[in-house]
């Protein structure tokens, strides 16, 4: 007496569906992770109510210690300008301000002035509440 099914039930599982997945989530956060620009000094930046996303063209940083950043690349206060001259492409330029909340408000003015002076707009980074 045979008593075999004939019916055989693989134990096949297929990964397409999963692969999908996968392959949208890394275009997602390959999408997403390029919108933030942070900047890798340590700054520690005030603090305000809102936000906005700003493109950044030019990085100045300014440290608590008062050392001059442009871009990551260490500069002096006497060679703030030029350095500033060179990168800026025009007068629609945009110049991000990341400057440590102990710096008196005097360097602020001063790097802000340089580069009101060279006819670009000025941003102040903040960190969101």
């Amino acid at each position: 007496m045979n008593l075999q099914s004939r019916n055989k039930i693989e134990a096949n599982f297929s990964m397409s569906s999963m692969t999908d997945m996968v392959f949208l989530l890394l275009i997602f956060f390959m999408l997403t992770s390029s919108f933030i620009t942070p900047s890798g000094l340590p700054v520690n930046l005030p603090s305000s109510k809102t936000s906005t996303i700003e493109v950044q063209k030019v990085s100045v940083t300014v440290t608590k210690d008062l050392q001059y950043y442009v871009n990551d690349k260490r500069v002096t206060k006497g060679t703030l300008e030029g350095v500033l001259k060179s990168n800026l492409s025009g007068p629609n330029g945009v110049v991000v301000l990341h400057i440590d909340k102990s710096v008196p408000t005097e360097e602020l003015v001063y790097v802000a002035g340089i580069a009101t002076a060279l006819e670009a707009k000025v941003s102040i980074a903040t960190k969101p509440k």
